[in-house]
């Protein structure tokens, strides 16, 4: 008898719960939508990586923060607190490992955005000379003076580069 009073009072919150997600759900989806939107009118085609970045990072905060507001919906409180409390030691851990990662895309972020850093110009870096390949959100490839391909990370350009002379025309 115990069992079917407590099934019959967590109905109630586990349908809430339920119209929560689909509400999330649908919220969420016009949100990530809105972003693209912002984005890609903000950045041009050649920089989708940056504008996929961002909504991939909007989308895991939107769907974490709709997780625990579940959990607290559905009368499991402690553990939304609990998860929330373990996701941002986790959160921290991971990036202090992924430091450099996260330099490098920072870094490429801004060379993405930056008019006088684009393939084709002549660039000298620190670590290499040459014209820009690509740019990508964690290394940037040059092709140097004897032809050969030279991948950098972002963070290592960004610190100090400037563009030399005209681009080498292929």
């Amino acid at each position: 008898m115990e069992f079917v009073t407590g099934l019959r009072e967590a109905i109630p919150n586990v349908l809430g719960g339920i119209v929560f997600l689909v509400l999330s759900y649908v919220v969420i989806r016009l949100a990530l939508w809105a972003l693209r939107g912002t984005l890609d009118a903000l950045y041009p085609d050649e920089q989708d990586l940056v504008v996929s970045l961002g909504v991939t990072v909007a989308g895991v905060f939107l769907w974490f923060g709709a997780a625990l507001a579940f959990f607290k919906i559905v009368g499991m409180g402690d553990v939304a607190a609990s998860l929330g409390t373990a996701t941002g030691f986790i959160a921290l851990g991971i990036s202090y490992a992924l430091s450099n990662m996260i330099a490098d895309t920072v870094s490429g972020v801004y060379l993405l955005r930056d008019p006088d850093f684009n393939p084709g110009d002549r660039v000298e870096s620190d670590p290499a000379t040459g014209v820009v390949e690509s740019i990508g959100l964690r290394k940037s490839r040059f092709r140097d003076d004897e032809g050969d391909v030279v991948v950098v990370a972002n963070r290592e350009v960004e610190k100090k580069w400037r563009r030399v002379g005209a681009a080498r025309s292929e």
